[in-house]
């Protein structure tokens, strides 16, 4: 009733505050085509269509109260970062060369502080993209798969894309790594994740003894039925001794040495593709679903402990343009949202999306207009989302 009562409220003081409104909400959309009629666009198979995109300068400022972190994961274990200053990794052939590696990992972090939510929105790898204000563009219209951008031009420039593409403004970044992600995980205590037929048969043959228990407590590398159920990936002490071991045999950089962890493993559940069906829609929502897992962890956090991740996250991450402070007052946000239930977006949804042929590329072709609407709705709901505790009537 209250909650009902402080809406009514907001919609009624709402026309008296038109400079307040004009200040915080997004620009909305242009209405565009409907899923049903995109379909219908299809030019033929090397051929996409023309990616509408809102011009950099347009964007509109980010809405009060809304903080985004675009959380970016490439797929190698152990990659040095990408050096700044530099142009498009090519062979001595001239053809494009992955140096730097893929971001097959894109999610979008939003903390509200004003409606406290917690929104996670995550990118297919394959999306196809435009490519804008690019040194390469010179006139016409080019298109490449979202997840090599940060190996051709940066993080900063991927950060570009995406707002673009999204209409909503992205500036702070995190990178990291196979092995820097797993550590996380490591850091805050494993994860328990529950799991289908299908994703333990793909795990099986994939991660390594002493990471993984079933629901009964064995370990998934052993013999037997494992049955469906919550999993646990939680280094083992068996496996602990064994990376003693390996550490100690380790001639070169120990620091580069993956060793065997529940971390780790976990980050093989989020890597299965070609199991249980989905494909890659699949692997975005087990990306979210790890993420959505341990940000529960962390609801019983005291503040000392928050800050203890947020030093955790600095030093653990492959490249970012957050410094100490940034970080510090991300952990305060996160922090007051503890309690808060983390909502879940993909993009493209459901509709949106085919699969699409281009430049000898197996990708996806998306209805981004769409998309940018269902984004601004998405976020939008922040201005009818009140908590009782914020009220005192």
């Amino acid at each position: 009733m209250r909650k009902l009562f402080a809406l009514i409220l907001v919609l009624t003081l709402l026309p008296l505050i038109p400079v307040f409104a004009e200040n915080t909400a997004p620009a909305e959309p242009s209405v565009t085509l409907s899923p049903e009629e995109w379909v219908k666009q299809h030019v033929d198979e090397n051929t996409p269509l023309s990616i509408e995109v809102v011009p950099y300068d347009e964007l509109p400022p980010v809405v009060e109260g809304q903080h985004h972190y675009l959380l970016l994961c490439i797929d190698q274990w152990v990659r040095d970062a990408r050096p700044d200053g530099i142009g498009v990794p090519k062979y001595a052939t001239g053809g494009r060369k992955d140096m730097y590696g893929n971001t097959d990992g894109i999610v979008l972090l939003t903390l509200d502080t004003r409606a406290h939510r917690i929104m996670l929105t995550s990118f297919i790898r394959d999306a196809l993209i435009k490519k804008t204000n690019l040194e390469e563009s010179s006139g016409e219209d080019k298109y490449g798969r979202i997840n090599r951008v940060y190996n051709d031009y940066g993080p900063e420039v991927l950060c570009r894309i995406i707002s673009q593409h999204i209409g909503v403004r992205v500036e702070k970044y995190i990178l990291f790594t196979f092995k820097q992600i797993a550590n996380i995980v490591d850091y805050l205590g494993g994860v328990e994740i529950e799991l289908n037929e299908a994703e333990i048969a793909a795990l099986k043959y994939t991660v390594l003894r002493g990471t993984v228990t079933d629901p009964n407590g064995h370990d998934l590398q052993s013999g037997g039925h494992h049955p469906a159920g919550v999993y646990t990936f939680k280094t083992t002490e068996w496996a602990e001794k064994q990376n003693r071991v390996t550490e100690a045999n380790q001639k070169d950089d120990a620091s580069k040495v993956v060793k065997r962890t529940g971390g780790c493993s976990a980050v093989l559940y989020m890597r299965i593709r070609k199991f249980g069906g989905g494909g890659d829609f699949m692997r975005t929502q087990r990306a979210r679903t790890v993420l959505s897992l341990l940000a529960d962890k962390c609801r019983t956090m005291t503040w000392e402990d928050a800050k203890a991740l947020a030093n955790n996250i600095l030093e653990n991450n492959n490249k970012t343009n957050m410094n100490l402070d940034d970080m510090i007052q991300a952990a305060e946000y996160a922090f007051s949202l503890r309690q808060c239930t983390i909502e879940e977006l993909r993009i493209p949804m459901e509709g949106a999306v085919r699969s699409h042929h281009y430049a000898g590329m197996a990708t996806q072709e998306v209805n981004w207009p769409y998309c940018r609407e269902q984004m601004y709705d998405y976020l939008q709901n922040s201005f009818l989302v009140a908590d009782d505790d914020d009220l005192d009537f």
